[in-house]
Formats: C-alpha cells, structure tokens, sequence
C-alpha cells in the first residue's frame, strides 16, 4: 500500500511539471506586436513633437543612448552592471537597427512593461520600473519626437551577460518581485508643483536610480530611497534627509544646481551628474521649479544644530561683492593658505589653491573646500575622481573649469593630498584604504571619458 502511494505521487509529480512548465511559459510570455511602416515625420503635430523633445531632456534620454563617438540616439553606448556590460540601444526610427518599426503601443509597453516589440525582455538597465509612471499623453509625445529624428542604421552590440542573465526571460521573475506598474498617481495630500516634482523625479527623471542604493539583484532599495548608490565609478550623493552636505540644500539652491550645473554653497556637477544637468538645463522653469520642490521635500527641512552649524558654516565664507550671495550661489572663497610645511599642504598650495583661494566666485574661482560634499562624504572617490579628470569646459557656456592632475600627480601624492584636504576642510576621520581607491579611480580614468556627456547649455536636438 505504501508503495502504491508512493508510486502514485511520483506519477502525480512527474504529470505536473509539464502543466507547472506551462503556466510558467504563460506567465512569461508575450506576444509580437506588429511592425508598422515608419511613419512620416510630417504625420506628427509640430507641437507634441517640441513636447517630446522638453520630455526627452528630461529624462536625459540622449546621454545613454548616444556615443561619444556616435549619432544622436543610435545606441551603443556600454553601460557597466555588477553583472556584466548591457549596450544601449538605437532608439531612431530606423526600420532595421531601430524603432521605426514599431507602433506607438508597442513603444507603451516598453515604456511601462519593459518588453519590446517582439516580446523580448528589457533589462532594467533601461530603467522602465520609473518610466512605467509616464502617463499615455507623455508617451506620445516622446514617441512623436523619436520618430521624426535622424535614422541611423547602426546596430547595438548585445549584452556581455553570463547565465542565466543572457537569457531574457529570466527578467519576468525580476519584474514579478520588482516592478510596481504604473501610471503614476498624484498624492491628494500635495499640491500641483508637488505632484508634477514627484511625477518627473519618480518617472521620466529616474533620480532614484542613481541615488538610491541597490540590492544583490539590482533592484533598489525603496526602504531607503534617496539614500545613495554608486555609479559608473562615482558616488551618487543621498539626497534625502540622511544628506551630509555640508550646507542644507533647500529648493532654490537645488534649482539653481540644476538649472546651471553649479552652486557656490554646493560644489559642480560631474560625473554621470554632468550630462544631466545638461540636460535639464533646457527645460521650462516651472518643471525645474516643481523637481526642487519634490526632492527639497523629501530631504525635509534640517534640524536645528544642523541649520546652526550650516549658518556659521556659510558666515565665514565671504559673499560676493554686493554682500548678498548671488542668484547663481556663487561665493568666493577665504579659506587661510595653509601654513603648515607637510607634503599635503605643500601640494595643494601648489596645485589648488590659485584657483580655491582666489577670491573670483563660482564658476570664474574655485569653491570654499569647507563647503565640498565631495570632501566630507564617507567615501574620497568622487573626490579622487575631480582631482584625476578635473572639470572640463563646457563649450558654448559659461561654467566652471578645473585641470585634471592624472599625468601631473602619481598615485602617492594624491593619496597624500586628499587625506589632507579631508583634515584640513573637512574636520572629518580619515577615510580607509585610500591607496586602493586612488588606484581604482586612475585605472578607470579611460573608461569615463568614453562616457558620452553633453555639454551644459546643449539639446538634445541631432
């Protein structure tokens, strides 16, 4: 008897995998939406096509789907993954390498499902678990103004993904845990500018993709949103109320950093930060407004020590020559030379302050250190970064400028002036280890100036 039923559940058993394989090939499944003949530019409003382009600079959508080296929206672009390398892909309405096969419900369900117009898995690398929130209108408007951009017949490389990642589908397990699908839905307890902020950061913005740290599946962490991740070799500060900026941001001085890609009581924006500004310095103020407003919101307002040691902080700072901080933050740096002989104080005499202690405000001089996030956050690696790659001009615009000292300085003198800078401006423990991150920042020096950073004050126009 025991045998029998011992038999019987086996047979039982091996009757339902088929019917368990099935459901799951259900589950994961989706169908082809048909190809469509590309459509004629002139086939879109005018309108809705200016609107896509103000969406597609704010989501930034040029910086990753376009080469240094490349067309406009061709692709190709590596994107480095704890797991391996995703490429960008060609999003122009060319019909063979690109979009321009596909119908405006096909580019939907990219955009809130990540699947493609043959049924394929994206991998969140394209980061559709926010542009799941984009509304209908919005994904209109962007699909009008990808189609009537150039063709570029220029196919991207696939991904360099070991198993099982290189197979797609494995991607709907990561969707039924991760992804929340949208549209997104105002919050009654905010007002408008509130609700477009979050709609935008949350959304087409992706901010928290950046900004927010992620799990060992690469999903982020929405326990702790805002509170900072690593990307492409740089640190993507927390921007909620665990922020250790130096100086509180408040909405206008994150506006002003966005709107210009600087602020005097803040620092510049650089790294995967820079093509974003320059992105969103071409859109309408009062979307900017409403995204400071949003993030201003979510870091909250300070407490009181902190707003105290902040005032004191910027008190001793010297303002620019009307006395009042002007509308762009700048400020003008007064920190004392240093007068000690140590090799730390000597190389940054030497290499830095001409500029930090200049007296010219931001852009035209350096920032007051005492005020750098990159020098009191918990890791130098941004800081290693500037002093490695420095801060290019930005063409066409004004902006601040700062030589990179890869060639100038070996790995020991920068060791040694970053744990001086740390001391010296940010009062701070040292770091650990920072050998080995300077070490890791110069060998990849060659990998970040292959990233594709438009210059602030650019569109996304071809």
């Amino acid at each position: 008897m025991a045998a029998s039923k011992r038999v019987n559940s086996v047979l039982w058993t091996m009757s339902s995998v088929p019917i368990v394989a099935l459901g799951a090939a259900i589950f994961v499944w989706r169908p082809t939406i048909a190809p469509i003949n590309p459509p004629a530019p002139s086939s879109f409003d005018p309108a809705v096509v200016r609107r896509g382009g103000a969406l597609a600079a704010l989501g930034d959508c040029n910086t990753c789907h376009t080469r240094s080296d490349g067309k406009t929206f061709a692709g190709g672009l590596p994107l480095p993954t704890p797991f391996g390398t995703i490429y960008s892909s060609n999003i122009t309405p060319d019909p063979k390498a690109g979009i321009g096969r596909w119908s405006e419900a096909a580019f939907r369900r990219a955009m809130r499902e990540g699947v493609d117009r043959e049924g394929r898995y994206l991998y969140p690398a394209f980061p559709y678990d926010h542009f799941t929130l984009v509304s209908d209108e919005d994904n209109q408007a962007l699909y009008a103004y990808l189609m009537t951009r150039q063709p570029v017949e220029k196919t991207a490389p696939k991904p360099e993904l070991p198993f099982p990642l290189n197979i797609r589908t494995v991607m709907a397990g990561w969707n039924f845990i991760y992804l929340k699908a949208g549209p997104f839905k105002p919050d009654a307890d905010h007002d408008a500018t509130w609700n477009r902020g979050a709609y935008l950061v949350q959304g087409l913005g992706h901010c928290g993709a950046c900004h927010t740290p992620r799990d060992r599946l690469g999903a982020e962490q929405r326990d702790d949103f805002f509170g900072g991740g690593e990307v492409e070799g740089w640190r993507a500060f927390n921007i909620n109320a665990a922020s250790q900026s130096p100086i509180p941001w408040d909405e206008a001085s994150l506006y002003s950093y966005l709107r210009t890609g600087y602020h005097g009581l803040h620092g510049v924006a650089r790294g995967p930060m820079a093509p974003v500004v320059g992105s969103l310095s071409t859109v309408d103020d009062k979307d900017l407004h409403a995204i400071a407003t949003y993030v201003a919101s979510v870091m909250g307002e300070p407490e009181a020590a902190r707003e105290a040691s902040a005032s004191k902080l910027a008190a001793s700072v010297k303002t620019g020559g009307s006395g009042t901080i002007p509308q762009s933050g700048g400020i003008q740096a007064v920190t004392p030379a240093p007068t000690d002989k140590t090799e730390g104080a000597v190389i940054y005499a030497a290499a830095c302050a001409t500029c930090h202690e200049s007296g010219r405000p931001v852009p035209y001089g350096g920032i007051a250190l005492q005020l750098s996030s990159t020098i009191t956050d918990s890791s130098p690696r941004n800081l290693i970064n500037v002093i490695l790659n420095g801060v290019p001009a930005a063409e066409g615009t004004k902006g601040p400028i700062m030589p990179g000292f890869a060639g100038a300085m070996d790995d020991a003198q920068i060791g040694t002036l970053i744990e001086y800078l740390r001391g010296h401006f940010g009062a701070k423990p040292a770091w650990s280890d920072v050998p080995k991150a300077v070490a890791d920042a110069r060998a990849d020096v060659a990998h970040a100036q292959t990233i594709s950073a438009p210059a602030i004050g650019t569109s996304n126009e071809p």
